[in-house]
């Protein structure tokens, strides 16, 4: 029998290509990405687009099961205007777009699955943030997130089932956050950051592609969908499994004034480490999701 198919883009992002990886022992998937992959993965066929203009890939969506889009350029990046402007027209555009190409097909797919982040939640350290009762919070990174749900959801359909996937930290070892966050307590610095009371949620790269194929599988799921573990901790807890993760017994800690220095040396912002993410999964949670890896120990040791 046939296999349904599947579309996802930036498919060759470190997310996207863990995605595609493990979506083809069930579906026929097809990679949407702007430069052409350094490492090919078997069973994925790949297609250009450049993310903000209809072309001979959107006939790919007509009679597709579901696509994904992972599109957006890297907030790892000192915020200057040119930045900030990247990051804005890299996920409406996308977004824009593939809402265009789904209004062309005869036979539209039957899932859109879209990107979004758990940063669009309030600052928090002591109430958890679900999709009902998470407060939304404010700044930079808060709007591109509001603006990017809203262009999304402002596509209406009436047979095409929509998530927005509000997702945490995604923690693997060929990309993301967790490489720089080992490097540096390797480096000696792997105490507390700023003052450390920051709750950190993540997820780990197996289990956001298994949330993804249960999202696609189960119908009664629509709407912002938070993409976490169920125990998030804080920065202290972080940083103290990390040391122990290496082999470490002792980290420096690193306040809030060197985050800044370093921040601006590396080129990125201080929000990535300081910014408390207390976000739980309470739909995949009360849908019946389980998660292979709920503990954040588990989770690295898990790795591969």
């Amino acid at each position: 029998m046939k296999k349904e198919r599947i579309i996802i883009t930036a498919a060759n992002g470190f997310m996207g290509k863990h995605l595609a990886n493990f979506l083809t022992q069930k579906y026929e998937v097809i990679g949407l990405v702007r430069t052409e992959p350094k490492h090919l993965i078997e069973g994925v066929t790949y297609e250009r687009w450049d993310g903000k203009n209809l072309g001979a890939w959107q006939g790919l969506l007509d009679g597709a099961k579901c696509v994904i889009n992972l599109a957006g350029k890297s907030v790892n990046c000192r915020y200057n205007e040119e930045n900030k402007a990247a990051i804005y027209t890299s996920r409406l555009e996308s977004t824009n777009v593939i809402g265009q190409a789904i209004d062309l097909c005869d036979a539209p797919p039957e899932i859109w699955i879209n990107a979004a982040s758990a940063t669009i939640y309030r600052h928090s350290e002591d109430v958890a943030m679900t999709e009902d009762d998470g407060e939304i919070g404010t700044g930079f990174s808060v709007d591109v997130c509001q603006r990017w749900e809203r262009s999304f959801f402002d596509f209406t359909y009436k047979d095409v089932r929509q998530i927005a996937l509000r997702t945490a930290i995604v923690l693997g070892n060929d990309g993301g956050a967790l490489p720089p966050l080992i490097n540096l307590v390797r480096a000696g610095l792997g105490g507390a950051q700023g003052k450390g009371n920051q709750m950190f949620s993540w997820i780990s790269i197996h289990d956001f592609c298994r949330s993804i194929e249960f999202l696609i599988d189960n119908t009664e799921l629509s709407g912002p969908v938070n993409i976490s573990a169920p125990n998030p901790v804080r920065n202290t807890q972080l940083m103290s499994i990390l040391r122990k993760h290496v082999g470490r017994t002792i980290g420096l800690p690193t306040p809030t004034w060197l985050l800044k220095l370093g921040a601006r040396l590396i080129k990125t912002e201080t929000e990535l480490i300081l910014k408390s993410r207390f976000v739980i999964p309470e739909k995949l949670s009360a849908h019946g999701f389980t998660f292979d890896y709920p503990h954040l120990e588990q989770t690295l040791n898990g790795l591969k």
